[in-house]
């Protein structure tokens, strides 16, 4: 397998699949597209990319493109990796909270994007803080019902597309207990930031920048 990705440092939309991935314990090599420049999408073409856009998966013969359906076909693919949760009504809720954020929190996103090397505080918009009680809502709804430690009971495809948020919070100095957090959606975000396969990419970015 193939994965084509953009800077480790801002992708947010590679990180996604690139954790998914990870957690399947696959082998796989990595293609980086750098953003930011007035090559971008044609080098994405050049290496695979249907869009122009990354990310992308390459596998043998297929190509699938979007982050949320290069998760799907690893969760199909690798079913022993269990990306998504046995029980329907987790895996069911789970998909939902991705799907809600591959298609919003538009303010957040575009106010805030990621940088990994960023520690500011920042004032947010009125749309952004509508995000951000939003986002309370919905992790502090879905710790509640399943348990924790992460949003469906164990770590699967809904946190891998959160992470990238919570890098958010930590880059521009957003506090959910300004939100109504109570504490648990805090400790949720932290704990995406320690994963194991977090920290790796973290460092690879990092240590790109210093390069």
């Amino acid at each position: 397998m193939e994965l084509l990705i953009g800077d480790k440092l801002w992708s947010s939309w590679s990180l996604r699949p690139w954790l998914a991935l990870k957690h399947t314990g696959a082998p796989f090599t990595e293609t980086l597209i750098r953003l930011r420049t007035e090559h971008t999408g044609a080098d994405a073409r050049a290496a695979g990319s249907p869009t122009g856009q990354i990310p992308v998966l390459k596998d043998g013969e297929l190509t699938v493109w979007d982050s949320l359906a290069i998760c799907e076909y690893l969760a199909e693919t690798f079913p022993a990796a269990h990306l998504w949760p046995a029980d329907p009504a987790a895996r069911a809720q789970g998909r939902a909270a991705a799907a809600e954020m591959h298609s919003s929190f538009h303010s957040l996103r575009g106010e805030c994007p990621m940088d990994l090397s960023l520690r500011s505080e920042v004032a947010v918009s009125e749309a952004t803080h509508d995000d951000l009680r939003r986002l309370v809502e919905l992790w502090s709804g879905l710790l509640t019902r399943f348990g924790g430690p992460f949003l469906v009971g164990e770590w699967s495809i809904a946190d891998a597309f959160f992470t990238p948020v919570a890098t958010r919070l930590r880059s521009y100095g957003l506090h959910l207990s300004d939100y109504a957090d109570l504490g648990p959606c805090g400790v949720y975000a932290e704990r995406l930031l320690e994963t194991p396969e977090f920290l790796e990419w973290e460092k690879a970015a990092l240590a790109d920048v210093r390069g």
